[in-house]
C-alpha cells in the first residue's frame, strides 16, 4: 500500500472534496391500505398512495482521506443516502458528485472506484471458499495478478484471515465472514468506501478487530471513508467528523468535540473519598448521578466545574477526582428525543 500513501499525502495536501451534496431529496411513493377484508376489496379497485420522505434536502462535502461517521436512528435516511451515493438509487431531486461523477449514471469509471459494504447483505458466494469469491472480483475488476496476489496477502494479514480462505463461507462465523466481506471489497483498492454497519451483530472481540483494522487501513491508503454505525465506539474511536441525521435532514456536521460543546453544557466529576461522606455534602455542589460511602458521580455546569473542583478538593477528603464531558452517545440520544 506504499504508493496509496505517497498519493494520499498528496490529496490531503490538496483537500479536494471527494464528496459533494447538494440538496439532495428521496421520496418513495408507499401503497396505503385500509385494514381487515373491505379495505383489501377496496384495494383492488382504488389504491390510497402517501409520499415517504427519506431523505429531505441534505448538503454537505467531504474532502479527500477523510472518515466521517454518518449517524442517525433507524430509518433517518443513513442508508437511502449512502445508496444513493453508491448509485444503487435515484433520488428524487438534488445532485451529488463523488469523485467528480453522478453516481446514479453508473459509469465503470466511477465504480472501479468505489465500494459498499452492508453488514446485513452478503457479497460472497455462500457455499464456496472466499478464495473463490477473491479470484471472481478479480476477474471483474480487471486487477492485475501482481496487485491481487500484493493486495490479498496485505489485507489478510491485516485482519489475520489467511487460515480461511479455503473455508466454505456458510461454516465461518459472523465476524469472520465480515472480515472477508472488508477484503473482498478492498481487493480493486477503492478510493471511495461506504460502511454500512459493518459490526453489526459482532460480538465486541472481533468489533474491535474490524476498528483496528480500519485504524490502519485508512492512513496507509488514503481512503475515503463515510461510516454508519449504532456503536459509538466505532464512531469515537475512527471518525474525523460526524454528520446525523434525523427524518432524513441533517441536524449536525462537525467535530465529535465541537458535539459535545454545543449540546453539553455539563460535566462529570467522579470523586473518590478517603473516608465516608454524607450525600448532603456532595449533592450541593452539582446534580449527583451515583453515590455511595467513597465515591460519587455528580454533574456541574461546565463554565463552573474548575471553580467546583477547587471547592470540592479544599473542603471534601478526596484521593482521586476526573473530570469528563459527558458521551457523545448520551448527548445523540437527547438530539433525537429532543428531535421527536
Amino acid at each position: 500500500m506504499a504508493s496509496r500513501r505517497q498519493g494520499y499525502n498528496s490529496l490531503a495536501m490538496a483537500s479536494h472534496p471527494a464528496i459533494i451534496v447538494e440538496n439532495l431529496r428521496k421520496t418513495y411513493v408507499a401503497t396505503k391500505k385500509d385494514p381487515g377484508v373491505s379495505g383489501a376489496v377496496r384495494a383492488l379497485f382504488s389504491r390510497a398512495t402517501v409520499e415517504v420522505e427519506a431523505v429531505k434536502d441534505i448538503s454537505f462535502e467531504i474532502p479527500e482521506g477523510e472518515l466521517v461517521g454518518f449517524l442517525g436512528p433507524n430509518g433517518a435516511g443513513k442508508t437511502t443516502t449512502l445508496k444513493m451515493l453508491s448509485g444503487i438509487l435515484f433520488p428524487t431531486s438534488g445532485r451529488a458528485t463523488v469523485l467528480g461523477h453522478t453516481p446514479w449514471e453508473r459509469r465503470n469509471d466511477y465504480l472501479r472506484q468505489i465500494s459498499l459494504v452492508m453488514g446485513q447483505k452478503n457479497q460472497l458466494w455462500w457455499d464456496l471458499p472466499a478464495i473463490d469469491s477473491f479470484l471472481l472480483l478479480k476477474e471483474i475488476y480487471e486487477i492485475p495478478d501482481g496487485d491481487y496476489k500484493r493486495r490479498l496477502d496485505e489485507l489478510s494479514e491485516l485482519l489475520d484471515i489467511g487460515r480461511l480462505l479455503s473455508t466454505q463461507v456458510r461454516k465461518l462465523s459472523l465476524g469472520e465472514r465480515m472480515k472477508c466481506e472488508l477484503v473482498a471489497a478492498l481487493l480493486h483498492n477503492p478510493r471511495v468506501v461506504f460502511l454500512d454497519e459493518p459490526t453489526i451483530g459482532l460480538d465486541v472481540v472481533s468489533q474491535k478487530k474490524i476498528r483496528e483494522f480500519l485504524k490502519r487501513y485508512r492512513p496507509e491508503t488514503g481512503s475515503t471513508i463515510i461510516l454508519t454505525s449504532h456503536y459509538m465506539q466505532d464512531i469515537q474511536e475512527l471518525c474525523d467528523r460526524v454528520i446525523i441525521i434525523d427524518r432524513g435532514e441533517k441536524v449536525f456536521d462537525d467535530t465529535l468535540t465541537v458535539l459535545v460543546q454545543r449540546y453539553s453544557d455539563v460535566k462529570r466529576l467522579s470523586l473518590v473519598f478517603s473516608e465516608p461522606v454524607a450525600e448532603q455534602d456532595v449533592a450541593r455542589y452539582g446534580t449527583l448521578l451515583e453515590r455511595d460511602d467513597f465515591r460519587a458521580v455528580l454533574e456541574a455546569p461546565r463554565s463552573q466545574v474548575t471553580q467546583i473542583a477547587a471547592q470540592i478538593l479544599s473542603v471534601l477528603p478526596v484521593v482521586d477526582i476526573a473530570i469528563e464531558d459527558v458521551e457523545a452517545e448520551e448527548i445523540i440520544r437527547q438530539i433525537f428525543t429532543h428531535q421527536q
